[in-house]
């Protein structure tokens, strides 16, 4: 290995957004803020989204029905909508 090439691994507090949780871990992402966490100051990083707030990883996770979407529209309004959609699906 090279010397003086490769980034500095510290630990790093990771800031979720959404939730608030704080995760230390060990990281070389350079950050200009720091927090002060039982006496020791580290660097801060501020994540939009984490393990704590997504949506798959909390088990909130939505999963949208597409298909039968343009049959359900056109049982609705009318088959004749339904029709032509098909006709478009196959061209």
């Amino acid at each position: 290995m090279k010397a003086e090439i490769h980034p500095e691994i510290r630990e790093v507090i990771f800031k979720d957004g959404i939730e608030g949780n704080l995760f230390k871990i060990r990281s070389s992402v350079p950050s200009k803020e720091t927090i002060d966490i039982d006496g020791v100051e580290y660097p801060l990083v501020r994540c939009d989204v984490t393990s704590a707030s997504h949506p798959f990883y909390t088990g909130q996770q939505r999963i949208l029905d597409t298909t039968g979407r343009v049959e359900k529209f056109g049982n609705k309004f009318g088959s004749g909508f339904s029709k032509m959609a098909k006709r478009k699906k196959k061209a």
